[in-house]
């Protein structure tokens, strides 16, 4: 029997990072293609408190929004997510891990543990950027498939509730980067991560002949969103005048992509550039085009990559911040 095409309408979404950026631009397309969406986060930008407004009604034949505030590091929250978002809708068919930083300098690697930018404790056995770019997105996606192979083990999934098949499909969509393509010297942990990120999904392409359950990433470049807007040590990387933004809508467009057409079978990553998206090969892909205006490539990396040098030789960041010498 062939595989159901897949529509986002009547369905519901779990979109974590959703308060801001582009998961706020997803969930937003989602709810006006008719999909409910669970928007999880810390916090809601006031751009996604009215989208909320605008979609809380009772009406179950109308798309719905809630919010459910969310630790994306911390696995109860994750858990707790899933079941607040069954509770409100009785089951889930998409999940967009979408939540992720890049590089701040509270948890960098240029950074380490114990100096005096850095919030990872040096005896804390772990770094919040990889938690929140990679460890969620792994755990959110190995939740979602015990609900959607196991619904009859799941807390408060209806009885009536179907497996996972070709037949009754679902879908994963990440947030990977051209950062998961290229090297970026100041930024290795996020490099690393969207690395991961690419890799863990292209490692997931059985699953959607197997179960129905397609699991994709789109790539994108630098995008205009407060994560880059709203932090000045990001923007000295960045030639304004010149480089070209990324829209986050031309990224959620993607993602929708992503779960909706079926050329994008599962293990697909789309890189978005400026008014441009491709797919990105698991063998010998060409790489990003860097051309200047692309959204691709920060036109004054070379500054941020300065600034990590001076870094390097600064014994404040890189000595043993208060560790004893044996």
């Amino acid at each position: 029997m062939a595989p159901a095409s897949f529509s986002v309408s009547g369905k519901t979404a779990i979109v974590t990072g959703a308060g801001s950026g582009i998961n706020f631009s997803f969930a937003k397309l989602l709810l006006s293609r008719g999909c409910s969406v669970t928007i999880a986060d810390l916090s809601l930008r006031p751009e996604a408190e009215a989208l909320i407004a605008e979609y809380n009604g009772t009406d179950s034949s109308k798309p719905r929004a809630i919010f459910v505030k969310t630790d994306v590091t911390k696995w109860p929250d994750l858990h707790r997510m899933f079941d607040e978002t069954v509770a409100a809708f009785g089951s889930f068919d998409i999940v967009c891990p979408g939540a992720g930083v890049y590089e701040p300098h509270w948890s960098n690697f240029w950074h380490p543990p114990g100096s005096a930018e850095s919030k990872d404790p040096i005896e804390g056995n772990h770094y919040s950027l990889l938690d929140i770019n990679l460890t969620h997105p792994i755990r959110a996606t190995q939740i979602a498939l015990s609900y959607w192979l196991f619904p009859e083990k799941a807390p408060r999934v209806q009885a009536h509730t179907a497996k996972a098949s070709p037949q009754n499909p679902k879908r994963v969509v990440h947030i990977s980067s051209v950062a998961g393509q290229l090297p970026v010297f100041r930024a290795p942990l996020y490099g690393a991560s969207k690395f991961a990120i690419s890799g863990f999904v292209r490692c997931l392409a059985s699953l959607d002949d197997a179960y129905g359950v397609r699991v994709n990433a789109v790539a994108p470049g630098i995008v205009k969103t407060p994560l880059w807007t709203e932090h000045p040590e990001k923007l000295v990387n960045l030639d304004q005048k010149n480089d070209g933004w990324v829209t986050p809508e031309e990224v959620a467009e993607a993602m929708l992509a992503c779960v909706e057409q079926d050329e994008n079978v599962g293990g697909t990553i789309l890189e978005v550039g400026k008014e441009h998206t491709r797919r990105v090969g698991a063998l010998n892909d060409p790489g990003p085009n860097l051309t200047q205006g692309y959204g691709i490539w920060a036109g004054n990396g070379a500054e941020g990559d300065d600034m990590v040098w001076n870094w390097l030789k600064s014994g404040d960041v890189w000595g043993f911040n208060g560790r004893s010498k044996l």
